[in-house]
């Protein structure tokens, strides 16, 4: 019988390391995982929605940390040098939508890249700046011309519109 118990907790503790390690590999905080969009997890949860902005996203992970939920989207490419301004208005998003959804404010959310995390502080300013950009989305969403609004060529090339665009830049 000791033999058994011995050898089942050996095996608790494998997979207690296991978890650990793929957490620490996910760039997650310590706290219950309460939302995942990973399809390596089981079925995928159902969208978040704010209807006032018309405002539906996906977090990739949502933790639930001493009464905060702190949301995490995790990047596949190495780690810029600062986290490019898309990636902290997908995460203010997500922010705004945890807000608006589990009626708690996150504090801050994570970027986490393969080689670098960055926990970004969800500000007034920083709302107040996604909402602006919403807006503004919204607007041109009606307009029959949009000017690009970068002067990259590989994000034109990759781009789902530039067999429709007069001004790729690929």
């Amino acid at each position: 019988m000791l033999y058994i118990a011995l050898a089942l907790f050996i095996f608790a503790l494998f997979f207690f390391r296991k978890s650990s390690s793929q957490r620490n590999e996910a760039g997650l905080p310590g706290g219950r995982i309460i939302y995942t969009d990973t399809r390596g997890w089981g079925k995928l949860e159902k969208p978040l929605y704010y209807s006032a902005l018309e405002l539906t996203g996906k977090p990739d992970y949502l933790i639930e940390q001493n009464g905060k939920i702190i949301p995490v989207e995790v990047k596949s490419g190495r780690a810029p040098e600062a986290p490019y301004d898309s990636h902290i208005y997908q995460l203010a998003a997500y922010c705004l939508l945890v807000e608006k959804c589990y009626d708690t404010r996150p504090p801050y959310g994570i970027i986490h890249y393969e080689n670098r995390d960055f926990a970004i502080d969800y500000t007034k300013e920083l709302e107040n700046s996604l909402v602006d950009l919403l807006v503004e989305m919204k607007r041109d969403e009606h307009k029959k011309e949009v000017p690009r609004s970068h002067e990259q060529a590989a994000r034109c090339a990759k781009c789902g519109f530039k067999h429709a665009c007069d001004q790729s830049l690929a």
